[in-house]
């Protein structure tokens, strides 16, 4: 029987050594072959960085992030540190992709080399059935397109599922993130984590939206294809607003009437990627998360029962994709968790989380799902255990 499991345990310790001390002793006894380590940006990371790895052994492995808020099966956190230890049938590779903001399609191509060699595997040659990668970026460079393209240069039916390594500063002109992988930790930076297991696993990814079956059309976009200027052939904010009978005014993401209400999806076959409107701008054009195309045409969501689509990934899809799960690791979109808090459901979502499997995660800015960038979305790789 080939299995994977996980153990999580969480810190509100601001001492390093203390943190780790706490956290190790929480844990207990176990076999890690890999330790996460999710934290709050408030933290000395590289201090924690060389606490946690002085008390595990010389063989464990190690990756991490800062976060926009901290998972576990407890709900959702802000302030503290999250720490799981995997064990199992597995081997892992890690690899670290540096310069995101000059090359990102360098830095992810040597990313997934660095893991191939450690796993003494070509990247060609990975067998999507045994092979999975996690994948964590800094999310504040905004390369994930250009990113996903390296990884997935050689190997394009890989399977890669994460998010991007955030923090909890509103203010863009502050925002950082760092990534940890074994003793180094850096901005500018992306990990892959290249799993190869025989036990059951999924990349899996929930959202609480409904198609519409209402479509737009994005028709004119600006020279570095983040805005869209016109939408259906009008000024993008007002036919946007337009379709939602509100004012352009209402429709920055996070607020209740706005695109967290209806936002776009990208049909693939029978899924629909959420790639959402994010800031309508003063000159009347609208900012997307993701990189556009001129002429692509997107389909309007509309929001469902946030709290019970979350519980019902949890307690029905997660078991129905992988069998006798016992170890998750999941991405979170920090844009549900504002929208949660902005209509008041923040503690009944964070509640959801006591239904998943042993897991650990945190909340990201922006969210990877087989090779595409998406968002308002939580990602998820989940392992099981076969008979």
């Amino acid at each position: 029987m080939a299995k994977v499991r996980l153990r999580a345990a969480r810190s509100e310790r601001t001492d390093p050594a203390r943190a780790a001390d706490e956290l190790l002793d929480r844990l207990g006894p176990h076999d890690a072959k890999l330790v996460t380590l999710f934290a709050s940006h408030d933290r000395d990371h590289r201090a924690l960085n060389e606490a946690v790895r002085a008390r595990l052994p010389k063989r464990t492995r190690l990756v991490g992030a800062t976060t926009g808020g901290e998972i576990d099966r407890g709900g959702m956190h802000a302030g503290s540190v999250v720490l799981s230890a995997l064990e199992g049938d597995f081997d892992v590779g890690l690899g670290l992709g540096k310069g995101l903001s000059r090359d990102a399609l360098r830095a992810g191509g040597e990313a997934v080399e660095q893991a191939c060699r450690e796993l003494g595997v070509r990247p060609e040659d990975l067998d999507p059935r045994k092979y999975v990668g996690l994948v964590i970026d800094d999310a504040f460079r905004f390369k994930k397109e250009a990113l996903l393209l390296g990884m997935l240069e050689k190997n394009q039916s890989l399977v890669l599922v994460g998010g991007g390594a955030s923090d909890d500063e509103a203010d863009p002109a502050k925002q950082s993130a760092l990534v940890h992988v074994d003793d180094q930790v850096t901005g500018d930076a992306a990990l892959i984590a290249l799993f190869k297991t025989d036990a059951p696993w999924a990349a899996l990814r929930s959202h609480w939206y409904l198609p519409t079956g209402q479509t737009l059309r994005v028709t004119k976009v600006d020279a570095t294809h983040t805005r869209a200027l016109e939408i259906d052939g009008k000024p993008a904010a007002a036919r946007y607003a337009e379709l939602l009978g509100v004012t352009p005014e209402d429709l920055e993401f996070g607020k209740p009437r706005g695109f967290a209400t209806k936002p776009t999806a990208l049909r693939v076959g029978r899924e629909y990627f959420l790639r959402a409107p994010w800031k309508p701008m003063p000159d009347g054009s609208i900012l997307f998360a993701n990189l556009l195309e001129p002429n692509v045409e997107l389909e309007l969501m509309t929001i469902g029962d946030m709290v019970g689509f979350t519980k019902r990934f949890f307690e029905e899809e997660i078991p129905r994709r992988v069998k006798s799960p016992e170890a998750a690791l999941f991405f979170h979109c920090s844009g549900r968790k504002w929208f949660a808090q902005s209509t008041g459901t923040y503690e009944a979502l964070g509640e959801t989380f006591r239904r998943a499997p042993p897991c650990a995660g945190m909340n990201v800015h922006f969210e990877i799902y087989c090779g595409f960038h998406i968002n308002t979305t939580l990602t998820a790789l989940v392992f099981g255990a076969s008979s």
